[in-house]
């Protein structure tokens, strides 16, 4: 018998799994890969964020810190350690992840409440939504977002069925929801209580709940929230200068003023790279929330159709992982976790154009935040380490 011949036997004889396993394979949890479009998208978003946030930070940091490499160095620290993260949540498998969804929420719950102690938040822009850690700090509603949506696919998965009987399976996620939300309204962060709400409904949908139940639960959000706005001044004011910025041109309707300035001046093709006017002191929160009006005007549409076609491949891999994975807690996980980032991404943009009414949310991967980076890297971690069990 030959080589060729010895080792087309052995593999011939490779062991059959009996019982439950009969003629199946095992998940392939230990492989190296995951889902490389997912990965590369990513990659591509971080690497321009780092450009643009040495590109637009480098003035705040002279006039304001005496150092224009400051944020760009806490983003480059900010995207290592959330790599290190990343890759370490992409070699959990998905049910160790669902033993943790409890603690990890209970964590969080936690979290939210210290932050509201007087000495241990830390009060900046008038919101206090920080815990101060010596010269670190971090936002526990960063935390609470995909800890949120991993408690609720572990709370969906468990119910099964039951998830379409309105006491039984709809009240005790919309009694968390409700906690999480108060919570954050509490800070005050309008953003995280209105994306808790929308990821609350979509992954009810996803999980089979009745649309009439859905339907009335929608309603209600909708008037909660808009209540929230119309009752609270600085809210109804930025509504009203999201109805014509150009009324308050020099108030509260500067900020979107000027990030339409940027877009208009970009065109199609951009100013260029590094020659754009608005981050000089006249666009606020250029590094952070209104990064996308940056690159608008520097890159022009073209950089426009970049961005939202990198965010559509994560869209489109994560949510096909949601299908492909058979086990209904790693489905809900996917989902939820890749419309997390995308209605983010989504808002972030809505907001710099002039689509919503002006709200501090960042730019997932390229908007300046350590936070932000360490908790959207490790959920892309979370979303590889589905891919592995998908194949």
């Amino acid at each position: 018998m030959t080589g060729a011949e010895t080792l087309d036997a052995a593999i011939a004889r490779r062991p059959i799994f009996r019982g439950p396993l009969d003629d199946q394979r095992p998940a392939i949890v230990r492989r190296i890969g995951g889902d490389p479009w997912l990965a590369l998208a990513v990659a591509a978003l971080v690497g321009l964020g780092l450009v643009m946030v040495f590109d637009v930070s480098w003035f705040p940091g002279g006039d304001q810190h005496g150092d224009p490499l400051l944020f760009v160095r806490k983003q480059v620290l900010a995207v290592g350690l959330g790599l290190v993260v990343c890759l370490g949540a992409s070699r959990v498998p998905t049910v160790r992840w669902r033993a943790l969804a409890y603690p990890c929420f209970a964590l969080t719950i936690l979290a939210l409440v210290l932050v509201l102690v007087p000495g241990v938040g830390v009060v900046r822009n008038g919101a206090q939504r920080w815990i101060g850690l010596g010269p670190l700090g971090f936002q526990p509603t960063e935390i609470a977002k995909p800890a949120f949506v991993l408690f609720l696919a572990a709370l969906l998965a468990r119910k099964g069925e039951r998830v379409r009987d309105l006491g039984r399976g709809i009240a005790p996620a919309v009694a968390v929801t409700l906690v999480v939300t108060s919570l954050a309204l509490a800070e005050p962060d309008y953003g995280t209580a209105a994306l808790c709400s929308l990821i609350l409904v979509a992954m009810l949908f996803v999980a089979g709940a009745r649309l009439v139940h859905l339907g009335i639960l929608a309603a209600g959000g909708f008037c909660a929230l808009l209540a929230l706005a119309v009752t609270s001044p600085y809210r109804m004011q930025r509504i009203l200068a999201f109805l014509d910025c150009s009324a308050a041109p020099l108030d509260e309707g500067f900020q979107l003023c000027q990030s339409l300035l940027a877009f208009g001046s970009g065109g199609v093709t951009g100013v260029g790279l590094g020659q754009g006017q608005q981050k000089l002191k006249y666009l606020p929160a250029a590094h952070t929330d209104f990064i996308f009006s940056v690159i608008g005007e520097e890159l022009g549409i073209f950089g426009i159709v970049i961005v939202l076609g990198l965010f559509l491949v994560i869209a489109v891999r994560g949510f096909r992982l949601a299908i492909r994975h058979q086990d209904d807690f790693a489905s809900l996980l996917a989902f939820g976790l890749t419309l997390l980032l995308v209605i983010q991404a989504l808002l972030n943009m809505s907001v710099t154009m002039g689509l919503v009414p002006t709200k501090g949310l960042p730019l997932p991967f390229v908007s300046y935040g350590g936070s932000a980076m360490l908790i959207s890297l490790a959920q892309v971690g979370v979303l590889l380490a589905v891919a592995r069990e998908a194949g």
